[in-house]
């Protein structure tokens, strides 16, 4: 088995909300309950799911934006939210996120050589300051842009470069993992494709790690070595891109992939759509049990009662949290 570089165990993470006109008491939304995944040397790890079940605060978490309400973060055996000091900086190096949005995540007032020096600037141990513009010069090159645009600002750039950008800044200071936010949710198709394939040559020439969140199920299939699903703050199912894309266990996973679209007109009506009834529950007020029992075709009595642990039965396939798993895969019609 390959290094395990980062290791999530258990992370949870509450907010506590104001109280409101209507609900005068502060509230806790449970962004994250208990969510556990180990990501190995050169994986990429894909993270899907509806909008609200925590993947961002997973993200921010991990990173050390958030702290954690409970559970560890290890970045190779180390704390990442006790280290302190010195050392804190040291991992804070090893981390690095791309975020969603290449328009609001770069300062409008710097240039891009201002945007790239400053890792370098916070981190003044790391590169000697006669050697920082030949590594921004390096960094530009090694994302596919052009260094003589460096006195150049953010607006100036396409939306796609602005996220190379972001991308270039991430790899600054040399991490071992990085965390990708949705990092082409806010592009065009045919930019996506072009900052996936950057991604994936930057993996085999750096030997880096990607905890890589989406919502494009097609692109996280294309990217990824294994694929979390998250529904309402925890795991649902973890496992092999392939496992998990041709046979899911949770029904949860199966409706996600009914609705991914077919490209092929021929095969088109040969796959049943299985329409989830209602809105996904409050994070602040989730059901007892198995938290996607409100909206599921399988539940029992059971599932409102006892909460289904995230395991796998066999180790050589993925781990799942149902009490009545699929049986069969996505793509056959029930």
């Amino acid at each position: 088995m390959p290094d395990v570089v980062l290791s999530v165990e258990n992370l949870t993470k509450h907010f506590t909300a104001r109280g409101s006109l209507l609900r005068r008491s502060p509230h806790v939304v449970r962004a994250l309950d208990g969510v556990s995944f180990d990501l190995r040397a050169s994986e990429t790890l894909g993270i899907v799911g509806e909008s609200g079940c925590g993947k961002s605060t997973l993200a921010r978490t991990i990173v050390g934006l958030e702290r954690p309400t409970a559970g560890r973060v290890t970045l190779r055996g180390e704390d990442v939210h006790a280290a302190r000091g010195r050392d804190l900086r040291v991992l804070r190096r090893r981390v690095q996120i791309v975020l969603q949005d290449p328009y609001t995540s770069l300062n409008p007032r710097r240039t891009v050589r201002d945007l790239l020096l400053q890792p370098f600037e916070i981190h003044r141990d790391l590169l000697p300051r006669a050697r920082r513009e030949a590594r921004i010069d390096e960094l530009v090159e090694l994302v596919g842009l052009n260094p003589d645009h460096l006195d150049r600002y953010p607006f100036q750039f396409s939306g796609g470069q602005r996220q190379r950008i972001g991308i270039a800044r991430a790899l600054a200071l040399e991490p071992e993992v990085i965390v990708c936010d949705e990092p082409v949710s806010a592009l065009d198709v045919s930019i996506q494709a072009q900052v996936v394939n950057l991604f994936q040559r930057l993996q085999r020439e750096l030997g880096l790690s990607y905890v890589f969140i989406a919502h494009d199920l097609s692109v996280v299939r294309h990217i990824s070595d294994r694929i979390g699903v998250m529904y309402l703050g925890k795991m649902a199912e973890l496992g092999d891109r392939t496992d998990v894309y041709d046979t899911p266990r949770h029904p949860y996973t199966s409706a996600l992939l009914s609705a991914v679209p077919v490209p092929d007109p021929a095969l088109r009506g040969t796959r049943s759509r299985r329409l989830l009834e209602g809105d996904p529950p409050s994070p602040v007020d989730p059901p007892s049990g198995c938290r996607f029992r409100t909206r599921c075709w399988k539940a029992q009595d059971v599932c409102a009662t006892t909460e289904p642990p995230l395991t796998a039965p066999d180790p050589r396939e993925q781990a799942f949290a149902c009490h009545f798993p699929m049986t069969q895969p996505a793509t056959t019609a029930s």
